[in-house]
């Protein structure tokens, strides 16, 4: 059983997120953890703020919560899935870490981007802070509104700079849901590979021989992030798949105002694998 966490802040980004997770896994047995993080952040407009407050609002994010699952076992009659909660007072990224360990995550999925609520109060989750902290388990990104279609076409952007280990095989199990055909990327920066870079195809070439998949080239023309952008736009792309390590070209988007384009204004899904080194 593939067990998935689904933080949510009851916005309809985070909804985008389930209804696209239940569908992608639809013919999967699944465990979904809906996890909401609660959390009070001090205002400066407020000196004081009595405890039944407090636990009104906590008790309300519980009820939510609940009747969220609620809907989802309504609408998604599935036998193969199950459902579960979550309900924290733990910083979103903090109880993501907390809930992987406990329940053995496979895979979290999660919208775009979270509600900010109003005031003193935070609901949901920065993206970009839980690509850069969660290092144990994958995280598929859905932009927001996003209607599901069967990823049919996913790319693979790589410099072939490292070698390829266990991370390769979420890539390959993605691709098995559905038959989809990878397609590697590869942004020429330099004349020719070197021979580092021949020997990690090679192995990634082994790593995909069971699965459709094909090498495609593009020239260095613009930001990496804007070529990337052009090559899912021309193949008609499903899903974007990276691998995330020190110093390569996701922390790269993420440290530049283009994370935007990738990370908040991408239109297909993208999953964030960690390094297993």
């Amino acid at each position: 059983m593939k067990q998935i966490l689904l933080p949510t802040d009851f916005s309809d980004n985070s909804w985008s997120a389930i209804v696209y997770a239940l569908k992608l896994y639809a013919n999967e047995t699944c465990a979904f953890y809906f996890l909401h993080s609660w959390s009070f952040l001090e205002s400066t407009s407020r000196t004081y703020i009595t405890s039944t407050y407090v636990d009104q609002l906590k008790e309300k994010s519980i009820k939510e919560l609940n009747e969220l699952k609620g809907r989802v076992e309504v609408v998604n009659k599935n036998p193969n899935h199950a459902f579960q909660v979550i309900h924290t007072s733990e910083v979103l990224q903090d109880a993501i870490e907390t809930a992987i360990k406990k329940y053995n995550i496979d895979m979290i999925i999660m919208g775009t981007k979270g509600a900010t609520g109003a005031k003193e109060f935070f609901f949901g989750s920065n993206t970009v802070n839980t690509i850069q902290k969660i290092k144990q388990c994958p995280i598929l990104i859905i932009p927001d509104g996003l209607d599901f279609v069967e990823p049919k076409q996913i790319t693979f952007p790589t410099d072939f700079k490292r070698f390829y280990g266990d991370e390769i095989l979420e890539l390959i199990q993605l691709s098995s849901l559905y038959d989809s055909q990878i397609r590697v990327l590869h942004i020429n920066k330099e004349d020719k590979l070197t021979d580092l870079q021949i020997d990690n195809m090679g192995v990634l070439k082994k790593y995909l021989k069971n699965n459709e998949y094909s090498f495609h080239w593009m020239p260095d023309y613009a930001k990496k992030s804007e070529t990337i952008h052009d090559f899912i736009e021309e193949l008609e792309i499903n899903i974007l798949v990276m691998i995330k390590y020190e110093h390569n070209i996701i922390e790269n988007i993420i440290n530049e105002p283009v994370i935007k384009k990738l990370g908040f204004q991408v239109t297909i899904p993208f999953l964030v694998i960690p390094s297993a080194s």
